[in-house]
């Protein structure tokens, strides 16, 4: 069943609509210093504002426990979406007492609010049924309908994600329609050859996306920490590189299903060894059949694919239809050990089908290394749910908008 569409709520001319976003974006000395999520957020916005709805926009931000926290507040998150609108956004200091109260009271037709910090009120993320239904009660007062747009959040079972959405007349917005359609795309009807590239830190993080995709792919390209498990799965050393012993078993069932279904596999040939784990430390480039042969020896920690895998990687990546790719190739955050990641980046631009960089990390990683949102078919803002999307999990935030 699809979605319950944004023209289902009917005229919303004068009506107040409640959306709830994913704003949860990095600050740094009271700026928004990647905005990503925030322009993902402005389609519905303006559509919204454009039909004269008085807008209140919620959202989390960061992990406060459950009361007010300056240092997670929405301030400067309003602030820069008053800039991208290019008009003003008013900002209420709580969520549903009276400053928040006040503010939506004041809406004219067309304008916005953002309301403090959802997750400064316990009933947010409360593990019990009956204290989320009472926060979502007092949220819907402030609201004649709903549009669900936080996408980054759909896969959680909390008060403005699923009890507010049986509060009020609801709808998804423009924002969640567009991502469940890609990962649709990715799951349902891939145009070939459809190419998967998993990286990331653990393997134990994409064992659903693995199982639930290996019948659907053509080739699956791993990289990132992740990629050390799968090497001694194969009886090959890693020294002291991230290896999860307990998923060996697991990922050499992965390895010989592959085999049996014809799906193509493709691990690393060398790596960057490095001598510890510091952005300055010295490396080596070593063919992964002899990583304990260099100069670090067992101790050789590997921080990044190497230049043969990075280039393999992208003429795999470029010559695909259709493109998922989720985790970075190395620990990008340091410069020497960001080479493949960025390759990965720069030949998923090139995909002349449909390129997905899998949220999270990855979309932290491309806008850290200098590319933009347009470079790509889909950037999602969700990580954790696009994973579990694609482990063809429900997402109860997906099932209370009609989602079967």
């Amino acid at each position: 069943m699809a979605l319950r569409a944004l023209d289902s709520l009917g005229d919303l001319a004068g009506r107040r609509v409640i959306v709830r976003c994913d704003l949860n974006v990095p600050l740094a000395d009271g700026a928004v210093t990647d905005d990503g999520r925030i322009r993902a957020s402005l389609p519905t916005l303006r559509l919204l504002r454009d039909r004269g709805a008085k807008v209140v926009v919620i959202s989390h931000l960061g992990r406060p426990d459950g009361a007010p926290d300056a240092r997670y507040s929405l301030a400067p998150v309003a602030r820069r979406l008053g800039e991208l609108l290019e008009s003003p956004v008013a900002f209420a200091s709580d969520t549903v007492g009276p400053a928040a109260t006040d503010a939506v009271a004041s809406l004219a037709d067309g304008e916005v609010v953002v309301l403090e910090n959802l997750r400064f009120n316990p009933g947010e993320t409360a593990k019990s049924d009956d204290d989320r239904a009472t926060f979502a009660a007092e949220l819907a007062l402030l609201g004649d309908a709903l549009v669900s747009d936080g996408f980054g959040v759909v896969h959680r079972k909390q008060a403005s994600v699923y009890e507010l959405a049986q509060a009020l007349p609801s709808a998804a917005g423009l924002l969640i329609e567009t991502e469940t359609d890609v990962l649709e795309r990715l799951t349902e009807r891939p145009d070939r050859p459809y190419t998967v590239v998993l990286g990331g830190s653990k393997v134990s993080d994409k064992l659903g996306v693995i199982a639930h995709l290996l019948p659907r792919v053509d080739r699956l390209l791993v990289g990132g920490g992740m990629l050390f498990t799968f090497l001694a799965a194969k009886g090959l050393p890693v020294g002291a590189s991230l290896l999860e012993a307990d998923q060996l078993d697991t990922v050499r069932g992965y390895l010989a299903e592959a085999e049996r279904r014809g799906v193509h596999i493709e691990l690393p040939t060398d790596v960057l060894v490095a001598e510890s784990f510091a952005a300055d430390a010295p490396f080596t480039v070593q063919a992964v059949d002899a990583l304990e042969s260099g100069p670090a020896g067992a101790s050789g920690i590997g921080l990044d694919i190497g230049p043969r895998t990075a280039e393999r990687f992208a003429e795999l990546v470029a010559s695909s239809t259709t493109v998922f790719w989720n985790g970075p190739m190395g620990v990008f955050e340091f410069a020497s050990f960001s080479g493949g990641t960025k390759a990965v980046a720069e030949a998923l631009t090139r995909v002349t089908g449909l390129g997905v960089v899998g949220g999270g990390d990855s979309a932290a990683a491309v806008r850290a290394l200098g590319f933009t949102d347009d470079d790509f078919g889909h950037v999602s803002t969700g990580g954790g749910a696009s994973l579990e999307f694609l482990e063809g999990k429900k997402l109860p935030g997906l099932e209370v908008l009609g989602w079967q």
